[in-house]
């Protein structure tokens, strides 16, 4: 029985892999309160409001993936989605981070922040695979769990000790040991909720409606009236009526029918009078989403001779 590997321990000497840049010399483990660039990287990514923009980027990469609007998938859990995708995703969130967080692509590593050098790994499974070059350097580590649609973030100096393996896999990237991580890694976001994808609420029987061979709207008319007043983004839309044209005159040709069938009346971002109406009554649209409110909720200014028509 093979002998269980002992945690090397800030103080303890680290030796790096060669890399393709050249070799990296043997130095000493700090703890991360006593890194400073560290810390300086923990700091700056506090401030700049991570949470929300690493959420944002998440979600950018996982649709890219999905390509809804030409596929019909909204869920990474779906049998459709192959493992090379899914690996894809992690590949994809490091662009998306960058573009969110208002840095640029550079070498040595992914990008810079504050002047120091990060790599930027994701991972849809339980660890992250570290290349040679990012051995012993800071890395924004984000993990995504696709069966319960949230994500998590660390932030963690990958020195070679904590990683695992004695070849690594064939391109000779390494994981990180789980005591390592669970120590030495700190968390820049806790398990936090993807963007709601209104999709995911229905049931095998709904979405075997809203992705029938009837027409666009009538699948529209039919998505609205089972999730009333839920924000719809565009992108969810656009996955409804995956490779057709123009979903979005579809959607405003299918309002009519949502008030007569459902008793909801359609508000739509793209219009400020709508999008200032739906933010009172409770949702937030921003320019694109769309949301089904009972009718009876409108406020009656908005429903007078006239004025009732512009909403439907």
């Amino acid at each position: 029985m093979a002998a269980k590997s002992t945690l090397a321990l800030p103080g303890h000497t680290c030796i790096p892999d060669d890399r393709r840049s050249g070799p990296r010399m043997p130095h000493q483990i700090l703890a991360p309160e006593e890194d400073a660039d560290l810390q300086r990287v923990a700091s700056w990514l506090v401030d700049a409001d991570a949470t929300t923009k690493i959420r944002e980027a998440v979600d950018d990469a996982i649709r890219y993936v999905l390509d809804g609007a030409r596929t019909w998938r909204f869920a990474l859990t779906d049998s459709r989605v192959d493992s090379d995708e899914r690996s894809t995703v992690g590949t994809k969130l490091q662009y998306h981070v960058i573009e969110e967080l208002g840095l640029v692509k550079e070498p040595p590593l992914d990008t810079s922040i504050v002047g120091i050098p990060v790599e930027i790994k994701g991972t849809v499974r339980r660890n992250w695979m570290i290349p040679r070059e990012g051995q012993c350097e800071i890395t924004l580590m984000i993990q995504i769990d696709a069966d319960q649609h949230r994500f998590r973030a660390f932030l963690m100096r990958t020195h070679r000790a904590w990683l695992t393996g004695i070849k690594g896999n064939r391109d000779l990237k390494r994981t990180i040991q789980k005591a390592a991580l669970d120590r030495f890694a700190l968390s820049i976001v806790e398990w936090t909720p993807l963007p709601s994808e209104p999709l995911r609420q229905l049931t095998a029987e709904q979405l075997a409606i809203v992705f029938g061979k009837q027409g666009q709207a009538r699948r529209l008319t039919a998505l609205f009236g089972y999730l009333p007043e839920t924000v719809i983004p565009r992108p969810t839309i656009e996955t409804v009526c995956a490779k057709n044209q123009d979903p979005m005159r579809r959607a405003r040709q299918a309002k009519e029918q949502v008030l007569q069938q459902h008793g909801l009346v359609i508000l739509v971002g793209k219009w400020q009078g709508e999008r200032e109406l739906a933010k009172r009554l409770g949702f937030d649209l921003g320019t694109s989403s769309w949301v089904a409110v009972p009718k009876w909720k409108i406020e009656p200014e908005y429903m007078v001779e006239g004025r009732e028509a512009s909403l439907c």
